[in-house]
Parts: structure tokens; sequence; C-alpha cells
């Protein structure tokens, strides 16, 4: 089958909700490598939007989805499942928790946290209810969560939103004091916004977040779906800002690729009781058992240095980009998660389809941006050559625009 027929299916009988897609198919994987339909390769790094930790055909991976698929793969929450303990357990270890949940996507681990941070109040007689979330944020596409994003353009078509949610600037201390009120049960956060331009947040904004969420009586809920995992050289991202949060999410990099998604709360706020939640496929035996060998491999493999040696390095080759190039406006991000915000005048999409010409594989992010994701296996030498590749790029945008 080719590239054209494969087109004409997804045409004809998927829901077109892709637009712009890039003309690639992928077949094969190896390492930090992607081989298309045609057979050319191709370095990653998007690694399924900061999915693909460990890259492609890891043999820590590649074993533990062996392993169950000749046992068990699936298993209802009606039994208990050995894998789902170990890792709960692995998750609070590793993190601040008292317990954790487990579902099968960020959207639906920010739902049940938001969950949680209402059970947490209720069970105790209070009636808080509202949630504070910041613009530029994402939380998901649920329809809870598409009022979380405080990004009007993915609230605009499903008005009114859900109630009790609410939207406030970044950054601002004094717009998040003047929003909570006695109905606010919790604040749920990025602290590097993905999706909003990998925008990152100020160490003292976000102390000053949780001193007042604490002073408040208001719980504070991390968003670390894309954060969390190693992504940023730390576990979780929480861990560069000093601060600890009453209620973590996490996804995207925890399974390695297979679908997986966590609610960590502490020992105080692990107030769901039997019935409150729940999911049939969260938490199966496959999923946990690729999130262990994901973590297992992090620490025995020091993924956390290399990550932040690597994440070093492509900040610097970006930061002497954004000094050459008139273009470039600002390199952000920590460890690999990293964006190269571009100038309106040229569209960050003609950048990485070039990119892809020269076999490098890069995402957009909000606000004209390109954003940088690869695996956590990801190399310097690989980072070296897609540095040399992006300056390329730019010059000949850069020549291009001036000769207009």
């Amino acid at each position: 089958m080719t590239l054209e027929n494969i087109k004409e299916l997804n045409d004809k009988y998927f829901v077109n909700i892709y637009t712009g897609r890039y003309p690639l198919c992928f077949t094969g994987g190896d390492g930090v490598v992607l081989t298309d339909i045609s057979g050319k390769k191709y370095i990653d790094f998007v690694a399924g939007i900061a999915v693909n930790s460990l890259g492609y055909n890891h043999p820590a991976l590649l074993n533990a989805i062996c392993e169950k698929a000749k046992s068990v793969m699936h298993c209802s929450n009606f039994y208990f499942i050995k894998e789902q303990s170990e890792l709960a357990e692995k998750l609070c270890q590793l993190s601040f928790g008292g317990k954790a949940f487990f579902a099968n996507s960020g959207a639906e681990a920010n739902e049940g946290a938001i969950k949680l941070a209402k059970k947490y109040f209720s069970k105790q007689g209070i009636k808080k209810h509202k949630i504070i979330t910041l613009e530029n944020s994402f939380h998901g596409r649920t329809l809870a969560m598409v009022a979380a994003t405080g990004q009007e353009k993915y609230q605009k078509p499903y008005k009114p939103l859900v109630n009790g949610i609410m939207n406030i600037p970044k950054g601002d201390i004094k717009a998040l004091e003047e929003a909570i009120d006695d109905e606010t049960c919790a604040v749920m956060m990025e602290l590097i916004q993905g999706e909003g331009g990998v925008e990152m947040m100020d160490k003292e904004y976000v102390q000053q977040v949780r001193k007042l969420c604490t002073e408040k009586g208001v719980l504070l809920i991390f968003d670390e779906v894309q954060t969390g995992i190693a992504r940023t050289g730390k576990m979780f991202a929480y861990e560069h800002f000093g601060v600890t949060p009453d209620i973590m999410t996490l996804a995207k990099g925890l399974g390695g690729g297979f679908p997986i998604g966590a609610i960590i709360a502490s020992e105080e706020c692990s107030a769901f009781e039997p019935g409150d939640h729940g999911t049939t496929f969260g938490g199966g035996p496959m999923a946990c058992a690729c999130a262990l060998a994901v973590l297992d491999t992090i620490e025995k493999g020091h993924l956390l240095a290399s990550v932040s040696d690597a994440g070093e390095c492509l900040m610097s080759g970006l930061k002497a980009l954004e000094d050459n190039y008139s273009s470039t406006l600002k390199a952000q991000g920590m460890g690999l998660l990293t964006g190269l915000k571009i100038d309106k005048s040229v569209n960050v999409g003609i950048i990485i389809n070039q990119m892809i010409e020269k076999g490098f594989l890069l995402c957009p992010s909000g606000g004209n941006t390109l954003r940088i994701v690869p695996p956590l296996i990801m190399d310097k030498k690989n980072i070296e050559e897609m540095l040399a590749a992006l300056d390329q790029v730019l010059e000949s945008i850069e020549k291009e625009n001036e000769s207009i």
C-alpha cells in the first residue's frame, strides 16, 4: 500500500479532525530513528509528542509487552492486579504521594484530579467546587478539560462551557488572589505550558501560588502530563520549583508509548471511596507493566543525568540560533521539553517541512513555536546534527525574506 492509498482511505473513512498532516507514514522504528513507508529514515524529535520516552524497539519495553501479551493483557478491576499495585507503590515512593490511581490518558487523569479535589471537600461537608486554571494552558479535550484549557480556540466551538472553571492570567499572583473565593476548591496548572508554546512558569510565582493555596485552604494540582517522567531532567518538574502539590497528574511518557494516565495524591487528599470513581481499562496489566519498564529503565540507565546533559546541549544550541536570526524570538523550556518561538512573519510549519526534507522530525506548539521533545535516550550527537540542519533552514529562510 502506498502513501497515496492510505491518504485516500483516510479521506473517505476517517473523521477529518487532523488537518495539515505531514505527508509521512511510518512503518518502523529503532532507537530514535523512524522509517517511513518509502524507506527513508528520520531522527525523531517529536516522540509522539513527548510520549515515546525510550524511543522505538527498546528491549525493556518490548519484553514487558511480550510477557503480558503471553499472560494477561487485560483484567477487570474486580480483581487485584499485581503490576497495578507495584506501579502505585513505585510512583508514590518516587514522588510525594500517598495514593495513586490510573486512567488511560492525560485528560482522564485531569478529570479525575478535579473530581478528587471536589470529593476532598464534600467528604468534609465543605461546599467548595470551583476550579481555577491559567490562560494559555492545555489540560485535554473532554468537555470539562476544554473549560479548564485557557485557550479560546479550543473553547469556542463548545460554549457554553462547563460551569465552575475559571481561567486567569498566568504569572499574576494578584489575579489569583482575587479569583479565589469561599467556593474555590483547587488551582490546576502546568509548570511548563507545552501546548501553549513551551512557556515556563516563574519559580517565584509557583512558590507564591503554593503559599496562597495553603493559606486559603485550596488544593494545588500540578498537571505534569507532559513534564513528568524525567522529561525535564528530574523525575517530576515540580522538583525544580521547590514546592510540592497536593495532587499531580501524569500520562504521555509514563507508558513509553502505551496509553496510561495517573493521579498521585497526598495521603490527606486521597479522598476517593469505593464507587466514587472507576475505569474499565485504566491500570490494566499491560499498561502498568509498560510504565514499570519505563521507570526501571530511567533509574537503571541514569537517564535523569543524561536528559539534563542533553537538555543543556539542546538549549545552548537553541540560544545560539536565537542570537543569530531575527526570526527566532526566544529559546525556552527545560531538559528535553524545549521550544524555539518564531516571529509570526515566518510560519513555523515551513520550518518543520524543510526539516522533514533533511530527515528530522519536529512539531509545532502554540504561539508559532517550534516544539522539540525527543525520546529521553536522544544523544548529543543527534542533537548537534539537528541544530546544524535547523541553522541551515533558518539561514535559507532569512536570506529569502531579505530578497523580497
